[in-house]
This record gives structure tokens, C-alpha cells and sequence, in this order.
């Protein structure tokens, strides 16, 4: 057990009140808990969060998703070179793709207020400028065809559901939440669903849950614990979670151990159609997993949290990221190790790319919006103390994307031609993964879909980037058995190129 296990386990304290008599009997009733804290201090760990969560998208950068179903090797140096924040700011900026969507949702709550209508925030960043992947751009195509939130994020219309895409972007909603992870719950419900449902939810839901209470207690395994009551028991990232929970219990010097145990277990991709019966693993609750290793054995060491989180692989720059920011919440931005700070403070001015909104911005936004978030749900805000009261976390609904559904196999696919495509497979469901090229950006494909001879639908892909669907078309609800599929491509150009490269086959899971 290190140093850092044995400061105080927690800020909380517990405050009872006995009200008058009543003609029947005596009342006694518990007051919510609340805690009272420095101005000063809510500040530095907000700032923590914001600052820590930079730093470990930066340091897992440059081995994001090259290590699918793998550890990455202690040979393997993961280096933290002079000027890396500043070299990816001005050559890769899309890795603050996790940071960017924040600042999205956390702009738009300061501007329109903390009721702030989600079609508002779904638009900001379906409109935005920014590179956008997975659920997220699934889900910006939905809202841009006029499909709105929730269904954007539902897994019948949303292949993504599960990814790990709210996971990464909810850390603004337990910053701003301190203490009251129901509060970060409600926040979650609105946001998490623009572009995840179930699992994918779950995973934003808890890391926001873990920020809340990283304000008011020391204790990792306590924050982990605690956040986990958020989420409903039978689900599968519930299950996930509370595995690793027991697997560090088991062999709590082994962290490999545990990150077997989870890839034997918990490894098999349901939903997105990218990572369908091959090693990467994009769910929410794989990498939440990875989050929660990397804390658990960290063990309160900064640089170590970081290390761990990255060499699980996968996103291995968002769940250091993620690992890092509850962390920096914890210790506060004064007590972050000076080796990591050089490099974030040459960024800490400069706007995030397609923002005007740098992490100076973000600190005094958060701030602001954590005051009024603390007055709303209870609490008191001084000249320089605030009294949070406490929140018991509590779970949120049970709902599950893809059930009863499982990859069967996945058909290779290839470019569309002016006369039509036919496909035939077995199962209940299917999905066309696609690409579109064209030499005119505007350019989108319109192909119509025939399942078993009858028009089903006309699908669009667009050529241009921002506005693509990986997928041209999804069902998941067929009659289990022999189906054909047909695809007509009704505008083909001579400098245009559908390229359906794969088809991912479902059937019925067995009871």
C-alpha cells in the first residue's frame, strides 16, 4: 500500500437532525450529507481534471489503437518527449477529439444555461468543424438527416451504440457535478444519449460518476466502487467492472493478470461493425475496464495510472486520458508532478482546433457552471467556501443495445457498379460497411436497398469527410434464416466510387 492510500480515506461527513415529536411518534431524519470546502481548493481540482486529462490523452498519442487484444510491451518506451502536447496541437489535433466534444457540451451549457436543450448540443457538434469517428459520427449523421436525440444514439439507428464514445466525453459532466454524481447521472442522460444507448451510456455514466466523487474522497477503490452503484447490476458493463473490481482483490500486484482475465472474458465485440469477430474492441465497457485497471493498480501514482491505462491497449490514449483526469481531480492541478507540467502549460492558451475555447477557457467555464450546479442541488456558495451536499449515488435505468443478437460472420465486399449488387447470407440481421470517393466533395451516393426482392430503403453516403456514415445501411430485426440482399446504385459518376467492402452478418442468440 502506497503513501498515497493512506491520506484521509474521505471528506464526507454525516449530519442528523431530530425534528419534533409528532402525535404518533417520534421522527428522526437524516439530513443529505454535505461537506464545506476552500473556493480555492474546488478550483485547483477542477483545474486537475481539465489539465490531467490533456496530459494523458498526450501521452497515450501516439499508441492509440495500435495494439488490438494485445498489452503493449514493456520493450515498447512510451516516451514523453519535450514540446509532445504542442507537436500534436500543430500536427495531429483530432487526438483531442475526447477534449474538443467536452468543451462542445460545456460551451453550450454555459451559453444557454444548465437546462440547456440537448437538440442544442447535438446540432453544435454535428455543425462543428472538427474530425469526428464512431458513434459520434454516426451519430452526426443521423442528426444532420434529421434524426435527433435520443434516437441518434439508439442502437437501431446508431451501429455504434456501445462504442466508446460518451465514455470519453463525459468527463465535463462530473467536473462540473462535484460531489453529486446523480446530478453528473442526469446530465449523462441527456448528452450520453445524442450518440451512445446502453452499455455506450454506461460508460460515460460511471466515468463522469467516478469526477464527481474524486472532489470529495481519497480513496480510488472507495471512487470506483461508489460510481459502479450508478450503473443497473445485470448489465453487461456492470459485470465487466465489478470482474476487475474482484480480479484486483485477487491479485493485486499483477495487473496483467487482470487484463487477461478481462480479454478472456470480456473481449468479444457485439457492436460496432469495425471491430465485428476481429481484435479491435472499441466497447465502452472493455475500455472502461482498462480505465479502472489503470487507477486501481496506479495506486495513486500519476505517471504509473497513466503507464497502465495505455498499455492495455486499444484507446490507448483515451483511457489514460480518462484514468489521468480522476486522478488530477484527486491530487488537484498544484499537486500534478512537475515532469508533466512543462508541456501542457505551452498549450494551455491556445484553443483546441475548430474552438475558440483553450483550457484556460475551460477551468473558468467549469467553475462558473460548478457554482451554480452546487446552489441548484442544494448547496451554498460563499466568498470563499462552498457546502456541497452530497450525493448517494444511485443507479441509473437498465437498457441494453443489440440484445439477443450476435456476429456471425463477415462476408468481404467490393465496389459497387452500375448494375446491382446482390448479397446473399443467413441470419437476422446484416450491416454494409462502406466508403464513398469522389473527386467533388458534395458528391453523395444514393443506393437503394432490397432485402428478399423488396425495396427497403434508399441509403446516402457522402464523399465528404465530415458528413460520412461508415456503415450504408444496418438491420438487426429479419426473420432468422436465408435472405438476400440487393444493392442499386441509382447516380453513379465516372469520378465517383461506392466501395462496400464488408458485410457483417447477425443471428439470434441462443436462450
Amino acid at each position: 500500500m502506497t503513501m498515497f492510500r493512506k491520506i484521509s480515506r474521505s471528506l464526507i461527513g454525516t449530519v442528523c437532525l431530530i425534528l419534533p415529536l409528532t402525535s404518533t411518534q417520534a421522527r428522526v431524519e437524516k439530513i443529505p450529507r454535505r461537506v464545506t470546502i476552500e473556493l480555492s481548493t474546488l478550483q485547483d481540482k477542477l483545474k486537475g481534471a481539465w489539465a490531467a486529462q490533456t496530459i494523458g490523452c498526450t501521452y497515450g498519442g501516439p499508441t492509440e489503437f495500435r495494439y488490438h487484444g494485445q498489452t503493449i510491451p514493456d520493450s515498447v518506451a512510451i516516451e514523453w518527449p519535450e514540446h509532445h502536447a504542442r507537436n500534436f496541437f500543430d500536427k495531429w489535433p483530432e487526438l483531442y477529439d475526447d477534449v474538443y466534444m467536452d468543451l462542445t457540451f460545456l460551451h453550450t451549457l454555459h451559453r444557454l444555461g444548465l437546462d440547456a436543450p440537448v437538440d442544442s448540443m447535438a446540432l453544435a457538434f454535428a455543425h462543428a468543424g472538427y474530425s469526428l469517428w464512431h458513434a459520434n459520427q454516426a451519430a452526426r449523421y443521423n442528426i444532420l438527416r434529421g434524426i435527433m436525440p435520443p434516437k441518434s444514439g439508439h442502437w437501431l439507428n446508431n451501429p455504434h451504440a456501445d462504442d466508446i464514445d460518451y465514455q470519453i466525453e463525459a468527463d465535463f459532466a462530473g467536473i462540473i457535478s462535484p460531489g453529486m454524481p446523480n446530478a453528473t447521472s442526469r446530465i449523462s442522460d441527456r448528452v450520453g444519449h445524442i450518440m451512445n444507448y446502453g452499455d455506450g451510456w454506461y460508460g460515460g455514466v460511471f466515468i463522469g460518476a467516478m469526477y464527481s466523487l474524486a472532489y470529495v474522497n481519497n480513496d480510488i477503490p472507495t471512487i470506483v466502487e461508489q460510481a459502479l452503484k450508478t450503473i443497473p447490476r445485470k448489465s453487461r458493463f456492470y459485470q465487466t467492472i465489478a470482474d476487475v473490481i474482484r480480479w484486483h482483490r485477487e491479485y493485486p500486484h499483477d495487473w496483467k493478470r487482470t487484463w487477461q482475465c478481462c480479454q478472456d472474458k470480456w473481449s468479444n465485440e457485439v457492436g460496432c461493425p469495425e471491430g465485428i469477430l476481429k481484435p479491435l474492441n472499441i466497447d465502452a465497457s472493455l475500455n472502461s475496464a482498462y480505465v479502472v485497471i489503470g487507477l486501481l493498480y496506479g495506486e495513486g501514482d500519476f505517471g504509473r495510472t497513466m503507464e497502465i491505462a495505455t498499455r492495455c491497449g486499444q484507446d490507448s490514449d483515451c483511457n489514460p486520458a480518462s484514468a489521468a483526469g480522476i486522478l488530477g481531480c484527486i491530487l488537484g492541478y498544484s499537486n500534478i508532478p512537475e515532469k508533466w507540467m512543462p508541456n501542457l502549460k505551452e498549450v494551455e492558451d491556445r484553443p483546441f482546433k475548430y474552438t475558440d475555447i483553450s483550457l484556460q477557457k475551460a477551468y473558468k467555464l467549469s467553475f462558473e457552471l460548478a457554482l451554480k450546479l452546487i446552489e441548484r442541488e442544494g448547496g451554498s456558495v460563499g466568498n470563499n467556501k462552498v457546502t456541497i451536499r452530497l450525493q448517494s449515488p444511485k443507479s441509473v435505468r437498465y437498457e441494453q443495445s443489440f440484445p439477443h443478437l450476435l456476429p456471425s460472420y463477415c462476408i468481404k465486399g467490393s465496389k459497387l457498379t452500375e448494375k446491382t449488387t446482390e448479397i446473399e447470407f443467413d441470419g437476422c440481421g446484416i450491416v454494409v460497411r462502406n466508403k464513398v470517393k469522389a473527386q467533388q466533395q458534395n458528391y453523395v451516393a444514393q443506393v437503394e436497398v432490397y432485402i428478399d426482392g423488396k425495396l427497403y430503403s434508399t441509403a446516402s453516403s457522402a464523399a465528404n469527410y465530415h458528413d460520412r456514415t461508415p456503415e450504408l445501411f444496418w438491420i438487426y430485426d429479419l426473420k432468422p434464416g436465408h435472405h438476400t440482399l440487393r444493392l442499386k446504385w441509382c447516380n453513379p459518376q465516372t469520378d465517383a466510387e461506392v466501395n462496400c467492402h464488408e458485410y457483417v452478418v447477425y443471428k439470434k442468440k441462443q436462450k
